[in-house]
């Protein structure tokens, strides 16, 4: 049946690449066209023919205290009415810096850009200057944007479009890249030994969600810090998912282990383009003007990003942010698991805070080999069931969930009963 939707995603293929700005957006991985959303409020969403949705989406993050909040509009509308970019220094990106040094105390210096993957890009930069070492460690399944040397058994949506790695990206960088299984410390051990004093960092997603969500082994961070520091490697997390969001000092606050740099964003653009990377400052000192490596941005650290981030992190701080977040992913996690216990079909939920995953695997999945256990068409099924019912979750096995403080109880116990309803369906 024809829809407004179809008609704007057939105008789109023709002048923007598969029809999307970004390849998840485009629900191959569920087989299906997408829907164009009109307007988005709390935590529903309507799409351009009038459907309404509960969404755990949220922008794939940013939108912790869900969609258009007041307090964030109306800090970019006084922010707005003074101008919305200057190229000169505003008092917002100070503000912005002492709060994220303060929350995150790993971070003694830090600089704004407009996008985790600018933050990834530049830590390795830094990184590499820092140690006069090329190599890098990374780990399967682990996305940390679109860099060229980043792109070597990636998750998000080279994952899910079954293309791990992309074209255009010369072999060189790729020699440089060493991808590991994530939570195998010894194959860590051994990477070091074999490039000795060539790595110049280890580069993860302290909890990884770019290939669903799965969770760092008992000691597994604490190990990697103490081996960066043998070795003389930065440790870097990239907390773009999870800085702000699983707790108010991020993932390196839960299991206590400091990194050397962190990436950050989505959260702290209360849903603008940022991003934000920083560390020690003697390393943040190597970066242009003080220092010999060039990073720069003429949107960098612009004043409605950092109005729309500082409302909402303070906003979070002021309500207690967390404890609500906890209590509702509890809830989530109980009617998920009355849902699946019910239609007795092997489906892993995996959470932590107001982020989940449902693996249509069973357990264990502590890495990308187990997420890629899961069954897609199994999975692709669940979603336009959900869908149908008013649910909307990531159109992709490889995707996390986001609650929002905006979800209420009744929003959790109608996605229960529908998430019942699409099991017992499949």
């Amino acid at each position: 049946m024809a829809s407004r939707s179809s008609d704007l995603f057939a105008a789109a293929q023709r002048r923007i690449p598969g029809g999307v700005n970004s390849p998840v957006r485009a629900f191959r991985h569920v087989e299906a066209e997408p829907f164009f959303v009109e307007r988005a409020q709390g935590a529903k969403v309507w799409d351009v023919d009038g459907n309404e949705y509960i969404d755990y989406v949220g922008s794939w993050g940013p939108a912790i205290l869900g969609h258009a909040p007041s307090v964030t509009i109306n800090a970019v509308c006084e922010a707005a009415a003074r101008g919305l970019s200057f190229g000169i220094p505003n008092p917002l990106e100070v503000e912005m810096a002492e709060l994220l040094c303060k929350w995150m105390p790993a971070i003694e210096k830090v600089r704004m850009v407009n996008s985790g993957t600018e933050a990834t890009m530049s830590c390795l930069r830094l990184a590499r200057a820092f140690t006069g070492r090329d190599k890098i460690i990374k780990f399967d399944g682990c996305y940390h944007g679109h860099v060229d040397a980043l792109l070597v058994k990636t998750g998000s949506g080279a994952l899910t479009h079954r293309r791990p790695d992309s074209a255009g990206v010369p072999q060189a960088f790729v020699d440089l890249t060493i991808s590991l299984p994530f939570n195998n410390a010894e194959l860590v051990r051994a990477a070091f030994r074999q490039n000795k004093n060539e790595i110049a960092a280890v580069l993860l997603e302290p909890i990884p969600a770019n290939a669903g969500l799965y969770f760092p082994r008992q000691d597994f961070l604490a190990i990697l810090r103490e081996e960066c520091t043998k070795q003389g490697a930065l440790l870097i997390f990239d907390e773009v998912m999870t800085g702000f969001r699983v707790a108010r000092g991020g993932a390196q606050e839960i299991y206590g282990v400091a990194p050397d740099l962190s990436a950050l964003g989505k959260v702290i653009g209360g849903g603008l383009p940022v991003g934000a990377f920083g560390g020690k400052a003697e390393i943040m000192d190597q970066l242009s003007p003080d220092g010999p490596v060039y990073q720069a941005g003429t949107l960098s650290g612009n004043p409605l990003a950092m109005a729309a981030g500082l409302a909402q992190l303070r906003e979070l701080e002021r309500i207690n942010g967390w404890k609500l977040l906890e209590k509702l992913g509890a809830q989530f996690e109980k009617v998920a698991r009355d849902a699946i216990s019910e239609a007795r079909i092997d489906v892993t939920l995996h959470r932590i805070g107001s982020m989940f995953c449902l693996f249509f695997a069973s357990e264990p999945i502590v890495d990308l080999s187990g997420a890629q256990r899961s069954d897609l068409k199994m999975f692709a099924k669940f979603f336009h069931a959900c869908l149908k019912r008013g649910v909307y979750f990531a159109p992709s096995q490889f995707e996390t969930g986001f609650i929002s403080t905006a979800h209420t109880p009744e929003d959790i116990e109608r996605t229960g009963a529908v998430m019942r309803e699409a099991l017992a369906s499949l």
